[in-house]
C-alpha cells in the first residue's frame, strides 16, 4: 500500500482535532510556550499583511490542522480566503467555526490579541465576521497528489500559506520537496508563499497518540524552497519550542518567498 495513503489513514482515524485545538491553542494571558509561539505567528503575519503590505484577491490556506489563526490578518489584506486541509475531519471542524455551530472551538481569545495588534482590541466581533466572509471555500487538499485539489478548478492564487502543512504528512524530504512543488502549482508567479514550520522536529502529540514528523533543518527548507522556484524575502527562527511533552523540536521558523516570474510549475 502506498505509504502516504497509510499515513493519512491513520491520520484521520487517530487525529482528533477537538482535542489538539484544546492542548495547542488555548490562548490566555498568562505566558507559555504556547502563547509565545502563537504571539510570535500572529506577531508576524500582522507585519507581512499589514505593514509591508501582501496582499492581493486570492490567498489559498494549505493546512493540516484545523486552524484559523493564520487567517485573521492575511482577511484585511485579500479579497477572499480558500481554505484547505489534508484531512476531511478538520474541514468539519474549520466549518464548525465558520457557520458558528454548537461546539466550535473558541478564537476569541486570539482575534482579541491579533485586534489589538491592529489598533483596536475591541473590534473581535467584527473581525470574526469579516474572516468568515472572506472564506469562499473550504477543500481536501492532498498535498502528496500531482494536482493537490483533484476536483477544484481554481484560479492561480496570489498567496500560499503554509503553517506546519507538510512535516506531519511527509515521510521523507524527497516527498516533501515534491509536495512543495505540488502546492506551487496553485501559486501565480510572483505571488508570495509563507511558511511556518516546526525545525528539527521528531513527532507531536495530541491526546494518546504521538504523530511523527520530518526532521527538518534550515539549509535544507531553504533549499527545498529554492528548487521549487521561489526567492526567499524573510527567513526568521526562534528558540522558542512547545513543551518536550507537546512537540519534540527545537525551533520555529517563519519564511516568506516570492514565486520567480516566468518559472513554470
Amino acid at each position: 500500500m502506498d505509504q502516504s495513503r497509510t499515513k493519512k489513514e491513520a491520520l484521520e482515524k487517530l487525529f482528533d482535532p477537538k482535542e489538539f485545538l484544546k492542548m495547542y491553542y488555548s490562548f490566555d494571558s498568562t505566558s507559555s510556550e504556547k502563547n509565545d509561539i502563537l504571539m510570535f505567528l500572529l506577531r508576524n503575519f500582522f507585519k507581512t499583511f499589514i505593514l509591508d503590505g501582501v496582499k492581493g484577491n486570492t490567498l489559498i490556506h494549505i493546512g493540516a490542522v484545523p486552524s484559523i489563526f493564520e487567517l485573521l490578518s492575511a482577511c484585511e489584506s485579500f479579497k477572499e480566503i480558500i481554505i484547505t486541509n489534508y484531512m476531511d475531519r478538520n474541514c468539519q471542524e474549520l466549518q464548525k467555526w465558520l457557520k458558528k455551530e454548537p461546539g466550535a472551538f473558541n478564537w476569541t481569545p486570539v482575534v482579541k490579541y491579533v485586534c489589538e495588534l491592529e489598533g483596536d482590541r475591541n473590534k473581535w466581533a467584527e473581525k470574526e465576521e469579516k474572516l468568515r466572509r472572506t472564506v469562499k471555500q473550504v477543500l481536501e487538499c492532498d498535498v502528496t497528489k500531482f494536482n493537490p485539489l483533484t476536483f477544484a478548478s481554481l484560479p492561480p492564487a496570489d498567496c500560499l500559506l503554509m503553517c506546519h502543512s507538510l512535516v506531519g504528512i511527509c515521510n521523507d524530504l524527497s516527498t516533501y520537496r515534491a509536495a512543495l512543488k505540488n502546492v506551487s502549482s496553485l501559486l501565480k508567479p510572483g505571488g508570495h508563499l509563507l511558511m511556518v514550520n516546526g525545525m528539527k522536529c521528531s513527532h507531536f502529540v495530541v491526546g494518546q497518540h504521538k504523530f511523527p514528523c520530518l526532521f527538518l533543518e534550515k539549509e535544507v527548507l531553504e533549499e527545498a524552497v529554492k528548487e521549487a522556484g521561489y526567492d526567499i524575502l524573510k527567513f526568521e527562527v526562534t528558540p522558542i519550542c512547545y513543551p518536550d511533552s507537546l512537540v519534540e523540536h527545537e525551533e520555529i521558523s517563519y519564511l516568506v518567498a516570492s514565486k520567480g516570474k516566468g518559472k513554470e510549475d
